[in-house]
């Protein structure tokens, strides 16, 4: 929950805020009205910008790392993606095979656009640069794919972005190298993110488990269900044991920029700083509104 306010935040201060509160100004329109709009869209446009800077500070900032050499803590990785296991997840609406995705669907209500259900995969995958392999846990992520589709039917809009496997993925984030034999203790958890991730595809879930097709699972096909995912987590213990370290990265504990991408990392700095200079441009823009109204108010 933490995590989706705090992406409805960075939305709303990086792509509507200073929109809204213009068109405030203009339905207000008086002195004390305009300077009021003026010094919140100025904060958020200050906001905005070092929000912005610091994402392409730590892109630039942060050397790319080798997986099997990299030093623990913060780190760059470039590598092909891959899906945990060899199972990718699936899409919920093109139910495509991919490494994440994330979707919405928006219904259309008079003239406006309105949220009616969406959602994001959780399930962790690989990255693999050459040199090895990198487990990547996605919550918390900023994430930032190149692939998006986006179609409407009848009064309903949908949108969907995935990574795909095979894909080139950027990670930034927090490195961490445990042994094999350490993830034993954890096997009932991995067992219940894998049945949660399961969940997030219902329909893949009922082709597999549903046994008498009646479009829900009872007690004992849930119980399938389990022992599924027991086998399919054991499986994966059996392969981690093989090697003798596990690679994992995550979300960063002191708050740094958590980003997961398919975009070159050279254009995701670009991008950053673009919006950040439009974002200063904006701020100066502001308070000289603010100085504009504050004479006309006095």
């Amino acid at each position: 929950m933490i995590v989706r306010l705090r992406r409805e935040y960075g939305r709303f201060i990086t792509s509507g805020g200073q929109l809204l509160l213009l068109a405030v100004g203009l339905r207000i329109d008086t002195p004390r009205g305009w300077l009021a709009c003026a010094g919140l869209i100025a904060a958020i446009s200050l906001i905005a910008w070092t929000s912005t800077y610091r994402r392409a500070r730590a892109i630039d900032d942060t050397p790319t790392a080798k997986i099997a050499s990299a030093a623990q803590g913060y780190t760059e990785l470039l590598g092909r993606g891959r899906a945990l296991g060899g199972t990718p997840v699936t899409s919920p609406l093109k139910h495509l095979p991919c490494l994440w995705y994330r979707y919405l669907v928006e219904r259309r209500r008079n003239d406006n656009w309105e949220r009616e259900s969406s959602g994001e995969s959780d399930a962790s995958f690989i990255i693999d640069d050459g040199s090895g392999e990198c487990l990547v846990d996605p919550a918390g992520a900023e994430i930032l794919p190149a692939l998006k589709d986006a179609w409407t039917e009848c009064d309903r809009r949908y949108t969907e972005w995935r990574l795909l496997g095979e894909e080139k993925i950027y990670a930034l984030g927090q490195f961490q190298t445990r042994r094999a034999d350490d993830l034993g203790s954890d096997r009932e958890e991995a067992i219940k993110a894998l049945l949660a991730a399961w969940k997030q595809t219902p329909r893949e879930l009922l082709r597999r488990f549903d046994l008498d097709g009646n479009g829900e699972l009872d007690m004992r096909e849930w119980e399938l269900a389990r022992a599924q995912a027991r086998r399919d987590v054991e499986r994966m213990e059996r392969e981690a044991n093989r090697q003798s370290d596990i690679h994992l990265l995550r979300q960063p504990d002191d708050g740094r920029l958590y980003l997961i991408s398919s975009l070159p990392p050279e254009q995701l700095s670009r991008r950053y700083r673009w919006w950040s200079l439009a974002h200063l441009a904006i701020f100066f823009g502001a308070l000289a509104g603010a100085a504009s109204a504050l004479s006309m108010a006095a």
